[in-house]
Protein backbone atom coordinates (compact mmCIF):
# COMPACT_ATOMS: atom_id res chain seq x y z
CA UNK A 1 0.00 0.00 0.00
CA UNK A 2 1.02 3.53 -0.90
CA UNK A 3 1.75 5.88 1.98
CA UNK A 4 1.57 2.81 4.38
CA UNK A 5 2.55 5.11 7.85
CA UNK A 6 -0.72 6.24 7.22
CA UNK A 7 -2.45 3.41 8.49
CA UNK A 8 -6.07 3.41 7.57
CA UNK A 9 -6.08 6.76 6.27
CA UNK A 10 -3.58 5.84 3.68
CA UNK A 11 -6.76 4.78 1.45
CA UNK A 12 -7.92 8.54 1.49
CA UNK A 13 -5.69 10.27 0.18
CA UNK A 14 -6.67 12.35 -2.99
CA UNK A 15 -9.88 13.24 -4.54
CA UNK A 16 -13.34 12.20 -3.87
CA UNK A 17 -16.75 12.43 -5.28
CA UNK A 18 -20.73 10.92 -5.04
CA UNK A 19 -24.24 12.05 -5.90
CA UNK A 20 -27.26 11.02 -3.56
CA UNK A 21 -25.40 11.82 -0.39
CA UNK A 22 -28.78 11.65 2.16
CA UNK A 23 -28.96 14.60 4.42
CA UNK A 24 -31.54 14.16 7.43
CA UNK A 25 -31.77 17.31 8.87
CA UNK A 26 -33.79 20.62 10.55
CA UNK A 27 -35.37 22.91 8.11
CA UNK A 28 -36.03 26.07 9.64
CA UNK A 29 -38.27 27.91 6.87
CA UNK A 30 -40.71 24.40 6.71
CA UNK A 31 -40.18 24.36 10.50
CA UNK A 32 -39.65 20.44 10.61
CA UNK A 33 -36.83 17.58 10.33
CA UNK A 34 -36.67 16.80 6.12
CA UNK A 35 -34.56 14.50 3.84
CA UNK A 36 -32.69 15.48 1.20
CA UNK A 37 -30.43 14.23 -1.52
CA UNK A 38 -26.57 15.80 -2.01
CA UNK A 39 -23.42 15.71 -4.19
CA UNK A 40 -20.38 16.29 -2.49
CA UNK A 41 -16.38 16.81 -3.44
CA UNK A 42 -13.83 15.95 -0.80
CA UNK A 43 -10.18 16.48 -1.19
CA UNK A 44 -7.70 14.57 1.19
CA UNK A 45 -3.87 16.00 1.06
CA UNK A 46 -0.57 14.64 3.18
CA UNK A 47 0.87 17.12 5.56
CA UNK A 48 3.05 14.29 6.93
CA UNK A 49 4.22 13.64 10.26
CA UNK A 50 3.59 15.58 12.60
CA UNK A 51 5.41 15.50 16.06
CA UNK A 52 3.84 16.08 19.39
CA UNK A 53 6.31 15.53 21.93
CA UNK A 54 6.75 11.69 21.50
CA UNK A 55 3.94 11.43 19.87
CA UNK A 56 3.71 11.57 16.05
CA UNK A 57 0.52 11.53 13.84
CA UNK A 58 0.64 10.66 10.20
CA UNK A 59 -1.75 13.64 9.27
CA UNK A 60 -4.13 14.32 6.14
CA UNK A 61 -6.05 18.11 5.55
CA UNK A 62 -9.21 17.58 4.14
CA UNK A 63 -11.83 19.89 2.61
CA UNK A 64 -15.37 19.22 1.69
CA UNK A 65 -18.10 20.85 0.20
CA UNK A 66 -21.53 19.65 -0.78
CA UNK A 67 -24.90 20.74 -3.10
CA UNK A 68 -28.83 19.90 -2.65
CA UNK A 69 -29.14 17.67 -5.69
CA UNK A 70 -30.20 20.00 -8.56
CA UNK A 71 -28.45 23.52 -6.92
CA UNK A 72 -25.41 25.21 -7.43
CA UNK A 73 -25.11 26.40 -4.42
CA UNK A 74 -23.01 24.67 -1.39
CA UNK A 75 -24.62 24.23 1.36
CA UNK A 76 -22.32 22.43 3.80
CA UNK A 77 -18.61 23.37 3.44
CA UNK A 78 -16.27 22.01 6.24
CA UNK A 79 -12.37 22.03 6.48
CA UNK A 80 -9.97 19.90 9.15
CA UNK A 81 -7.87 17.56 9.54
CA UNK A 82 -7.89 13.50 9.50
CA UNK A 83 -4.95 11.89 11.99
CA UNK A 84 -3.51 8.85 12.34
CA UNK A 85 -1.37 7.65 15.65
CA UNK A 86 0.18 4.02 14.79
CA UNK A 87 1.46 3.40 18.16
CA UNK A 88 -1.49 4.25 20.14
CA UNK A 89 -4.04 2.78 17.77
CA UNK A 90 -6.54 5.76 17.08
CA UNK A 91 -7.91 7.95 14.30
CA UNK A 92 -8.38 11.73 14.34
CA UNK A 93 -10.57 13.93 13.09
CA UNK A 94 -10.76 17.62 13.71
CA UNK A 95 -12.77 20.12 11.97
CA UNK A 96 -14.87 23.06 11.71
CA UNK A 97 -18.23 24.74 9.71
CA UNK A 98 -18.66 28.15 8.74
CA UNK A 99 -21.88 28.01 11.29
CA UNK A 100 -18.39 28.28 14.01
CA UNK A 101 -18.73 25.14 15.37
CA UNK A 102 -15.43 22.55 15.43
CA UNK A 103 -15.09 19.22 16.41
CA UNK A 104 -12.58 16.49 17.29
CA UNK A 105 -13.59 12.90 17.26
CA UNK A 106 -11.59 10.10 17.70
CA UNK A 107 -11.54 6.13 17.74
CA UNK A 108 -9.54 3.08 17.80
CA UNK A 109 -8.23 1.06 14.48
CA UNK A 110 -5.11 -0.99 13.55
CA UNK A 111 -2.98 -0.08 10.66
CA UNK A 112 -5.02 -2.10 7.87
CA UNK A 113 -8.69 -1.48 8.35
CA UNK A 114 -10.45 -0.57 5.79
CA UNK A 115 -13.62 0.86 8.01
CA UNK A 116 -13.27 2.45 11.62
CA UNK A 117 -15.60 4.59 13.94
CA UNK A 118 -15.23 8.04 15.33
CA UNK A 119 -16.88 10.02 18.19
CA UNK A 120 -17.39 13.00 20.48
CA UNK A 121 -19.55 14.51 23.11
CA UNK A 122 -20.09 18.13 24.50
CA UNK A 123 -18.08 18.75 27.35
CA UNK A 124 -15.46 16.07 26.91
CA UNK A 125 -11.66 17.05 27.62
CA UNK A 126 -10.59 14.77 24.94
CA UNK A 127 -13.22 14.19 22.06
CA UNK A 128 -15.63 16.89 22.20
CA UNK A 129 -17.02 19.41 20.40
CA UNK A 130 -17.40 23.00 20.61
CA UNK A 131 -20.07 25.37 18.97
CA UNK A 132 -20.79 29.27 19.15
CA UNK A 133 -23.18 30.69 22.07
CA UNK A 134 -26.18 31.31 19.68
CA UNK A 135 -25.59 27.59 19.02
CA UNK A 136 -25.77 26.38 22.12
CA UNK A 137 -28.98 27.98 22.75
CA UNK A 138 -30.52 26.61 19.01
CA UNK A 139 -29.20 24.14 18.26
CA UNK A 140 -26.83 22.79 20.50
CA UNK A 141 -24.39 19.98 19.47
CA UNK A 142 -24.19 17.40 22.69
CA UNK A 143 -22.94 14.01 20.59
CA UNK A 144 -21.60 13.19 17.11
CA UNK A 145 -20.82 9.83 15.42
CA UNK A 146 -19.34 8.69 12.91
CA UNK A 147 -18.60 5.63 10.78
CA UNK A 148 -16.26 4.85 7.34
CA UNK A 149 -15.40 2.32 4.82
CA UNK A 150 -13.04 2.49 2.39
CA UNK A 151 -13.10 0.26 -0.57
CA UNK A 152 -10.46 0.88 -3.07
CA UNK A 153 -12.21 3.58 -5.12
CA UNK A 154 -14.99 3.76 -3.19
CA UNK A 155 -15.42 5.68 -0.07
CA UNK A 156 -18.35 5.57 2.14
CA UNK A 157 -19.70 7.31 5.46
CA UNK A 158 -22.26 7.41 7.73
CA UNK A 159 -23.11 10.78 10.48
CA UNK A 160 -24.83 11.67 12.93
CA UNK A 161 -24.84 14.49 14.72
CA UNK A 162 -27.54 14.50 17.55
CA UNK A 163 -28.31 18.45 18.34
CA UNK A 164 -30.90 19.75 21.43
CA UNK A 165 -33.12 21.87 18.96
CA UNK A 166 -34.58 25.24 20.63
CA UNK A 167 -37.22 25.33 17.66
CA UNK A 168 -38.26 21.54 18.80
CA UNK A 169 -38.89 22.30 22.54
CA UNK A 170 -35.55 21.60 23.43
CA UNK A 171 -36.17 18.08 21.87
CA UNK A 172 -32.76 16.10 20.52
CA UNK A 173 -32.99 14.81 17.11
CA UNK A 174 -30.52 13.28 14.90
CA UNK A 175 -28.86 14.92 12.13
CA UNK A 176 -27.81 12.42 9.91
CA UNK A 177 -25.57 12.37 6.67
CA UNK A 178 -24.32 9.25 4.82
CA UNK A 179 -23.20 8.83 1.52
CA UNK A 180 -20.69 6.32 -0.98
CA UNK A 181 -18.19 8.63 -3.04
CA UNK A 182 -15.91 7.50 -5.79
CA UNK A 183 -11.82 8.55 -6.14
CA UNK A 184 -11.66 11.10 -9.20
Amino acid sequence: MANEEFGPLAGLIGSWRGEGGVNVSYDYEQKKVIEETYTEEITFKIVGDVDNGKQKIWCLDYITAAKRTGSDDIFHTELGFWGWDPVRGEVMRCFMVPRMSTILAGGTAKADDTSFSLSAKIGAEDWGVLSNPYLLENAKCTRYESSYKIDGDTFSYEENTVMAMKSMDGQEMDHTDKHTLTRV
